[in-house]
């Protein structure tokens, strides 16, 4: 399948998250406002570090593995067995973890134990979760976008529901269970289409633990284990900062800014994962691979800086469509938040080659450098140039990487397509 036929495709379900995305920052805004937006960002980086945990961390390799061996049923269904097991014990742990240290985590991360119930639904929930990404990986790995697509789109439509009727009725609290559980909610809808298929089958899920896929997810593990507990780490140590520092209503800015640059990224970061990562590790020639990467920056890149001169110039009447008159503070962050984006979309395209060929240390280490690097820029900046910097240490931290994505990969496809090939 082509980038442009994936990428129409993908925007059927990126056009419906959107909008649900953008619908519920509506509700959140009116009713929990810029402080609460801090709070729901926190539960949210939260809940990204525990569910990839809880996954195994290796939808990633899975959604790769099940492409590599498309021709092997055998081999895919070991990955898969492995995967589902490993998903189910380590989900099972963390969940009995989060219960008993539920009020320090909520102080942690809500400077307010009496949220720890919060941490409890969710827990509950962890291993549907961790289910729920796995069969994403699997559908994404036999490139069957059309029920990749239908089952992110039962997953938003879930999200939208759940979310609106909570947060309506409870307030701040029914916003952070509903964003706490939702996800789980939409494994019943990715099962159904499953189940639909001929592929599946529940004893490929569960069963005893093969050493070779065990060694082959290991990588992806890792990698997958850093990016949960590295940005979203990150993130909530910039919100508290900036809450200590300038005001918790100026974090909720910053994560209202953030959530809007998640937003119109959508189809760009989707269409990667669901192109770019199976296409990638497809691919062994470094001339196709140059080739592949180039294609991507004609189409994509374009749209991305267009998007965001236009999110740029409406940015006023953005602000009072989506959000509320309380967040147009925010406005004085976009610039540098639609430079930001456009570098950090001219680092993914490079960046997902090391996944597709499971280069682990250099993702390990660029990855880690990145973020210790976007902490450290944010502190500097906002400090010598006040609140408003903090997006300029964004766009900074995206140059930089950017740099570095293109002297460690780009210039060295060939390196790295026979280093790739000889393991």
């Amino acid at each position: 399948m082509t980038l442009i036929k994936t990428s129409l495709l993908n925007a059927i379900a990126v056009f419906v998250k959107m909008a649900t995305l953008l619908g519920l920052n509506k509700v959140l805004a009116l009713y929990v406002g810029p402080a609460g937006y801090a709070a729901i960002g926190q539960l949210q980086n939260a809940v990204t570090m525990f569910t990839t945990l809880a996954s195994g961390a290796v939808s990633t390799g899975v959604t790769k593995y099940t492409a590599e061996f498309a021709e092997q049923p055998a081999e895919q269904h070991k990955i898969w067995r492995t995967a589902g097991t490993l998903s189910l014990l380590v989900s099972a742990v963390l969940a009995v973890l989060i219960v008993v240290l539920q009020a320090p985590l909520a102080g942690w991360f809500f400077n307010d134990e009496t949220l720890a119930p919060v941490l409890v639904w969710f827990a509950c929930t962890l291993v549907f979760f961790a289910f729920n990404s796995l069969l994403l990986g699997i559908l994404n790995g036999k490139k069957d976008v059309r029920r990749y697509v239908l089952a992110n789109i039962f997953g938003s439509l879930i999200s939208l529901v759940v979310t609106c009727a909570l947060t309506i009725k409870l307030g701040l609290y029914g916003a952070l269970v509903s964003l706490a559980v939702y996800q789980s909610l939409s494994f019943v809808a990715t099962l159904v289409i499953c189940m639909r298929t001929q592929w599946f089958r529940i004893t490929d899920f569960i069963g005893a633990l093969d050493k070779q896929s065990l060694s082959r997810l290991g990588k992806f593990a890792l990698m997958a284990v850093v990016t949960a507990c590295s940005l979203p780490v990150c993130h909530v140590f910039i919100r508290d900062y900036l809450g200590t520092e300038f005001g918790w209503d100026h974090a909720g800015y910053w994560e209202a800014m953030w959530r809007l640059s998640t937003a119109y990224l959508m189809l760009i970061t989707t269409t990667l994962a669901v192109y770019y990562l199976p296409r990638l590790s497809e691919l062994s020639d470094a001339g196709e691979l140059r080739r592949e990467i180039i294609q991507g920056y004609k189409l994509i890149l374009p749209l991305t800086v267009a998007a965001g001169l236009v999110i740029y110039l409406l940015r006023d009447f953005i602000i009072h469509m989506l959000f509320s008159e309380s967040f147009l503070p925010m406005r004085e962050l976009f610039a540098w938040q639609m430079v930001g984006d456009s570098l950090k979309v001219v680092s993914w395209l490079m960046a997902y080659l090391m996944l597709g060929k499971a280069l682990t240390r250099l993702y390990l280490v660029t990855e880690i450098l990145s973020t210790l690097s976007l902490y450290a820029l944010t502190v500097y900046l906002t400090q010598l140039w006040g609140y408003e910097k903090v997006t300029l240490a964004y766009a900074t931290n995206y140059l930089l990487y950017a740099i570095v994505m293109y002297f460690a990969v780009f210039r060295r496809l060939q390196i790295i397509v026979g280093s790739t090939a000889r393991s």
